[in-house]
């Protein structure tokens, strides 16, 4: 059999070079991620509404005929505390869950096989988190605005800490769910992490009127400052250090961010 010619001989393509950012697979990753929770927005939207509006009427109707809180209603200051609680949440949940999914049903290959970078990797699944962290905190804002009288009086604080809290705990997501090899262990990141850190920074009281050394303690948990730098947006009044809750919440962004980075690059448990 002869030799093919040359001019026929069947020359594979030459694989696509990325410059810079591959916008169309980071944008691909990040609409996964987003549909992912609108595709059950039963579970991921109305669920977490529901929760907020039963916090209310148990701690709302609790409180009747309490002392106001810095002049303002019971349900005015702990409305933003319950919307900030749905983001923190619901961010985690949404990053983490993708990634032990995926890892139980054998498709992490999904994600490594197009040209996606560690960074890009990081800011599909972050994106993705933070979505749905900031949705669900809007859905549950307007769900509680009937039974609270809540006003914005810093916007900036709004903005600067909802992205924030939805950021770090994507990132916590991201890597709990790259470090998990089951349900159960995401389930204790929740449990034990998520969920006292929550409860224990100050969204159903202020922390000032805790003993010490418990009041002490609650300054060095994050979600404090997240919670308060939040409801000083609403109220105009925060409880802990604005400066120190910038700083603290940008350090997180950048630090979690950066050892998401360095999982993805290195392979941590999901090139093995």
């Amino acid at each position: 059999m002869k030799d093919m010619p040359l001019s026929e001989a069947v020359i594979p393509p030459a694989p696509r070079d990325y410059h810079g950012v591959n916008w169309g697979g980071l944008t691909t990753l990040y609409l996964r991620e987003v549909r992912r929770f609108l595709k059950v927005g039963g579970q991921t939207l109305a669920a977490p509404v529901v929760t907020a509006l039963l916090y209310m009427l148990i701690f709302v109707v609790a409180s009747q005929g309490a002392h106001p809180i810095h002049g303002m209603p019971y349900g005015t200051f702990v409305a933003p505390g319950l919307v900030m609680m749905q983001v923190l949440n619901n961010a985690f949940a949404n990053s983490s869950s993708s990634l032990i999914q995926a890892k139980f049903n054998g498709l992490m290959g999904d994600f490594l096989t197009p040209p996606l970078s560690p960074l890009e990797h990081v800011a599909g699944f972050a994106g993705g988190a933070a979505t749905r962290g900031l949705v669900v905190g809007a859905v549950t804002l307007l769900a509680v605005l009937p039974f609270a009288k809540v006003g914005i009086a810093h916007p900036w604080a709004i903005l600067f800490y909802g992205l924030g809290a939805s950021l770090i705990l994507g990132f916590l997501g991201i890597m709990a769910g790259l470090w998990a090899e089951k349900f159960d262990h995401i389930a204790v990141v929740t449990n034990f992490v998520v969920m006292p850190l929550t409860f224990l920074s100050g969204t159903f009281y202020l922390v000032e009127r805790l003993p010490e050394p418990f009041r002490t303690f609650s300054h060095f948990n994050p979600f404090f400052y997240l919670i308060d730098g939040f409801r000083y947006g609403f109220t105009g009044h925060a409880e802990g250090s604005l400066p120190v809750g910038l700083l603290m919440t940008t350090v997180l962004v950048g630090v979690l961010g950066w050892v998401c980075f360095r999982m993805f690059k290195t392979g941590y448990k999901i090139k093995t």
